[in-house]
C-alpha cells in the first residue's frame, strides 16, 4: 500500500521543481512511512510514498520495464501478480524484482491500455510511457484506492489524497457549491466531484490518459446486474456451494503477502465470513481484531468473540471509550481533507490503530452489504410501498406523523423513533431520493431552511447524481438499480473512504475479498430472491447466511444489523459540548456566510431538549465547519 502523487506538464521544456513534488510527497508519509522514490522527465515527475507488502526489501518505487522506457508509481495490490508474471515471462519480459507493481509495467507493455482487465486487485496508479510522452492513470473497479487529479493551466496534477494536491501553488482552494450542497445531503461528496472546485475524484473503473493532445477520461468496467433477472426460478441449493467456493478463492487471493496478515472483525456476517473463511485456509495462525464500546446500544464485541471462539483465531479485542473518542473529534481533520459526516470513522481509527499495533496487513468484510443486500433500507422500501397503498390518506399526512411525533426520542443506537422518522421522511418521493434521504442528512426541505438565502439552490435537484447511476445501471428492477446506486454511491464515497483514510491515517493495508471482482461479478448474476428473502430483519443476505450455516453462531447468523457507529447523539449534549458551541457560535457562522445561524442554533436546541434526534445534522455540520477550519481560514 502506498500513496502516489505526480505532476505532468506537456508544453514544458524542463523537469518539475525537485522541491515540489518532494513536498507533495511528504504530505502523504502516513500512507507509505517505509520508503519513498521519484522520477523525473520533461515535463513529469512522479513521487510514491511505500508501504512494503510484496518483495519488502526488493520493491524499490517507481519501478520500470527492461528499457527504462516505462516507469509506474502505484498504490494498492494486484492479487494474480504470480500468475501474470508467469504469462509475461513466456511472452518475453524480463523482471528484477518479485513485486506485483513490475507486472503491471510488463502488463501495460504487452497489452496496453486494455492491462487494467487483467489485474485482479485493488489499485490506483500512473504510468509514465517514455517514447509516448504519454501518462497512463487507472483506479480499481470498486474504487478501494483513491486517485485525485485537477488541471493548473496545461498541467495535470494528481495524488491518493487532496492534501498532496493542495501542495502545489497553482491550485487554487475554491468551494465547489453543487458538491457542497451535495455533501449535505449525502454526508460525503460523490464522485467525480470534489469539495474543492476544478480538483476531482477519478471515478471507479476508469483510467485518465495524459499526452500531448490533452487529457481523456474513460470507462473500462461495470458492474452488471441484467443477468440476476434472466435467470429461471432456483433454489438456494443450486447457490451456496458454489459461493463457498467463490469466496473461499477470493480470500485466498487476498491473503498474499510477504508480511502477516490479520482480519478486522466486527461481529457482523460479512467480516465473520472472511474471517471464517481464512481460518480455513491457514488454522490457527489467524490473529482477529475487534473493539468494544462502554456504551452498551453501540457494543457488538461479545458477537466478534463468539465467533473467534467458533473459527478458532487469535482474538484482540480494545475497548474504546467515549473520551479517546472525543480526543480525536477535533483532530479528525489530521486525516481528512475533505468533509466526510459519518461518524463511523472514529471506531474505525481506533480499531485501524489497534490492528496496527500486531499486523500491517489486515482484510475486511466491506462491501457485502452492497453485494448482497444488507442494507435495511432495502426492506423499507417495499414496506413503504405497503405503506402508501394500503393506509388511507388522511392517516398518512395527519395520524401517522402526530403518533411518530409522540414517539419519546431516544439518542441509542439506530432506535425506534430515528428509524420511524427516516421512515416516513421518504414518502412521496422517487425511488432514488427516498432511497437517499434515509441514508443521508439534510433533506432538501431542511437545506432550504439551513442555507443562506444566496446558496439555495432550488433549480438543482441534489439527488440528480443518484438518477444518473440509477439511469446507467442495466437492470429493470428497482431492487437492483439500488444496489448499483449503493455501490457507484454510498460504498465508494462513504465506506470504502472511511476505510482507507482511517487505515492509512495508521499505515495499515486494509483488502476487501468480498469486493474482488472475480467474486463480485458472480454475486451480481445471483436472482434478488437469494439476497433479500422477505422483508423482515432476518431476510437480507439470505444465501450468504444458507452458506454460513454450520461455519458461524446461529446467533451471529440471525441477529438485526446494527453498523458501525459512534454515540454521537449524547456527546453532543456532553462532552463535545464546548466544542459545538464554539464552531456553531452565530457571529462566526454569519462571517462565514454559508448557514443560517438561527436554524443552526434551533437543531441545537431540539437535540439539547430531547425533542427531536439531530446528530446526523449537527454531526454533518460540525465536520465541515473543522474542515474549513482547516483548509479554507
Amino acid at each position: 500500500m502506498c500513496g502516489i502523487c505526480g505532476v505532468f506538464d506537456r508544453e514544458a521544456e524542463t523537469k518539475p521543481d525537485l522541491s515540489l513534488i518532494e513536498e507533495m510527497n511528504r504530505a502523504l508519509t502516513h500512507r507509505g512511512p517505509d520508503d519513498d522514490g521519484t522520477f523525473f522527465d520533461r515535463g513529469v515527475g512522479l513521487a510514491v510514498r511505500r508501504l512494503s507488502i510484496i518483495d519488502v526489501e526488493g520493491g524499490h518505487q517507481p519501478i520500470h520495464n527492461e528499457d527504462s522506457s516505462i516507469w509506474i508509481v502505484f498504490n494498492g495490490e494486484i492479487y494474480n501478480c504470480r500468475q501474470l508474471q508467469a504469462l509475461l515471462e513466456k511472452l518475453g519480459h524480463r523482471f528484477y524484482t518479485r513485486t506485483d507493481t513490475e507486472t503491471v509495467v510488463h502488463a501495460y507493455e504487452e497489452f496496453g491500455d486494455e492491462c487494467v482487465k487483467y489485474l485482479n486487485g485493488m489499485f490506483a496508479f500512473a504510468i509514465w510511457d517514455r517514447p509516448r510522452r504519454r501518462l497512463f492513470v487507472a483506479r480499481d473497479r470498486f474504487g478501494i484506492k483513491p486517485l485525485y487529479y485537477t488541471l493548473v493551466d496545461k498541467a495535470l496534477v494528481f495524488a491518493s489524497e487532496l492534501k498532496s494536491i493542495l501542495k502545489h501553488p497553482a491550485v487554487e482552494r475554491r468551494i465547489d457549491f453543487v458538491a457542497f450542497n451535495e455533501y449535505l445531503s449525502f454526508e460525503y461528496v460523490p464522485s467525480p466531484r470534489t469539495i474543492f472546485k476544478g480538483i476531482h475524484r477519478l471515478e471507479p473503473g476508469h483510467v485518465l490518459v495524459a499526452d500531448d493532445s490533452g487529457v481523456d477520461v474513460k470507462r473500462y468496467w461495470d458492474m452488471s446486474l441484467a443477468k440476476s433477472e434472466r435467470r429461471p426460478p432456483v433454489s438456494w441449493r443450486d447457490f451456496k456451494d458454489q459461493l463457498l467456493v467463490k469466496l473461499k478463492q477470493a480470500v485466498e487471493k487476498e491473503m498474499l503477502s510477504d508480511v502477516p496478515v490479520g482480519v478486522l472483525l466486527s461481529g457482523g456476517i460479512d467480516s465473520s465470513a472472511v474471517a471464517a473463511m481464512m481460518a480455513q485456509i491457514k488454522p490457527g495462525a489467524v490473529k482477529s481484531f475487534s473493539i468494544a464500546f462502554e456504551e452498551k446500544s453501540f457494543d457488538e464485541s461479545r458477537y466478534a468473540r463468539m465467533v473467534a471462539d467458533k473459527i478458532g483465531t487469535e482474538h484482540h479485542e480494545l475497548t474504546v471509550t467515549s473520551s479517546m473518542m472525543l480526543d480525536l473529534v477535533p483532530k479528525l481533520m489530521d486525516f481528512l481533507d475533505e468533509p466526510f459526516g459519518d461518524s463511523s470513522i472514529v471506531p474505525t481509527y481506533f480499531l485501524s490503530r489497534f490492528t496496527r499495533e500486531t499486523v500491517k496487513v489486515a482484510l475486511g468484510g466491506d462491501g457485502g452489504d452492497e453485494m448482497f443486500a444488507g442494507y435495511p433500507t432495502l426492506q423499507a422500501h417495499r414496506l413503504i410501498e405497503y405503506y402508501e397503498r394500503w393506509v388511507p390518506f388522511f392517516m398518512r399526512a395527519s395520524v401517522v406523523p402526530r403518533l411518530i411525533d409522540a414517539l419519546p426520542v431516544s439518542k441509542d443506537n439506530i432506535s425506534l423513533d430515528f428509524k420511524a422518522r427516516r421512515f416516513i421522511s421518504g414518502r412521496g418521493v422517487p425511488v432514488a431520493s427516498r432511497h437517499h434521504r434515509w441514508l443521508g442528512s439534510f433533506t432538501p426541505e431542511q437545506k432550504a431552511d439551513l442555507l443562506v438565502p444566496e446558496l439555495v439552490q432550488e433549480e438543482v435537484d441534489t439527488y440528480e447524481v443518484a438518477y444518473e447511476h440509477q439511469r446507467r445501471c442495466d437492470a429493470a428492477q428497482t431492487f437492483n438499480q439500488i444496489l448499483y446506486m449503493d455501490t457507484k454511491l454510498y460504498l465508494e464515497g462513504d465506506i470504502l473512504t472511511k476505510v482507507d483514510r482511517a487505515s492509512m491515517a495508521n499505515s495499515l493495508e486494509v483488502r476487501v475479498p468480498l469486493l474482488n471482482h472475480s467474486l463480485a461479478e458472480w454475486v451480481a448474476e445471483v436472482p434478488r430472491e437469494l439476497k433479500l428473502h422477505g422483508v423482515t430483519s432476518k431476510s437480507s443476505k439470505f444465501i450468504l447466511k444458507k452458506a454460513m450455516e454450520g461455519i458461524l453462531p446461529n446467533e451471529v447468523l440471525t441477529r438485526k444489523k446494527k453498523g458501525f457507529n459512534a454515540p454521537v447523539a449524547y456527546w453532543l449534549n456532553t462532552d463535545l459540548k464546548e466544542l459545538v458551541q464554539d464552531q456553531f457560535a452565530p457571529a462566526k457562522l454569519k462571517r462565514e456566510g454559508f448557514f443560517n445561524p438561527d436554524y443552526v442554533q434551533k437543531l441545537l436546541a431540539q437535540h439539547a431538549e430531547g425533542t427531536h434526534d439531530n446528530r446526523k445534522q449537527l454531526w454533518t455540520l460540525l465536520v465541515f465547519e473543522l474542515w474549513y477550519e482547516r483548509y479554507m481560514s
